[in-house]
């Protein structure tokens, strides 16, 4: 899909997991594609959750495939938990029904509300998050607790880049953004899809106040889960991808 859109250069950033990056080199060079590994590690900071970016990491690094199979054995535990509490409302769900649409995946929300959706309870996936799955919802779970701190260090162990994902969603503040820059923070997503021109405008601004590498991504999560989203609908300046790089540890 992606070289279909003409995209040369493919980061892909699966969250909290390196697991699918092997089948992923070899399909881009399949078609000719450059391929940036990556994660995205959700982290709790500021009382919610943010996501942090890694580019250019070594999935050989031990500690990043242990905190792959720790994040797993735990999505699996919370996703059960999930369940039981949608059953507890009426919903007719197993974890076997979830494990069966996400495959090889790691076990998240977006399944479940998969779930929701393919069965007529939701419309969307948005939907199943705002009434059931979404924080303090009736059936949401705590997540696994990963400082910003804790993430930027693995993926700098990892001889990555780490960068702040899709900060207009999730509210990030000037101060905010300084204190990740201080943890060792190296670039931020300006050019999102869910980011307007003006918004894309001020965190330009604060990216080059802070010296911080402006990255793009479309955050695209698959037709399923995120129809409105697509491959190439914003595009990173080749030299800034250039500086990225020349950022690793």
């Amino acid at each position: 899909m992606a070289a279909k859109a003409g995209i040369g250069v493919l980061a892909v950033t699966d969250h909290d997991t390196v697991s699918g990056l092997d089948a992923c080199e070899e399909a881009a060079r399949a078609h000719g594609m450059r391929l940036v590994p990556g994660i995205e590690i959700s982290v709790h900071f500021g009382g919610r959750e943010v996501h942090i970016l890694g580019h250019f990491v070594d999935r050989a690094v031990p500690k990043l495939g242990s905190f792959d199979v720790e994040l797993k054995a735990f999505r699996e535990r919370r996703m059960g938990l999930m369940v039981e509490k949608l059953a507890s409302l009426g919903f007719p769900v197993t974890l076997a029904d979830v494990k069966a649409l996400a495959g090889n995946a790691h076990l998240a929300r977006p399944h479940l509300a998969r779930w929701l959706v393919e069965h007529g309870y939701c419309t969307s996936t948005q939907e199943a998050f705002t009434r059931f799955l979404g924080d303090g919802k009736p059936a949401a779970v705590a997540r696994f607790d990963v400082t910003p701190d804790q993430a930027i260090e693995l993926i700098h162990l990892a001889h990555g880049t780490a960068t702040l994902a899709h900060p207009g969603p999730t509210r990030i503040n000037h101060w905010e953004l300084e204190q990740l820059k201080q943890r060792g923070l190296d670039g931020i997503e300006v050019h999102h899809s869910d980011h307007p021109p003006s918004q894309r405008e001020q965190l330009l601004a604060w990216a080059k106040e802070f010296d911080l590498v402006p990255t793009a991504g479309s955050d695209f999560h698959g037709l399923k889960v995120a129809p409105d989203r697509r491959f190439g609908s914003v595009t990173m300046d080749p030299a800034e991808l250039e500086r990225l790089e020349r950022r690793r540890r």
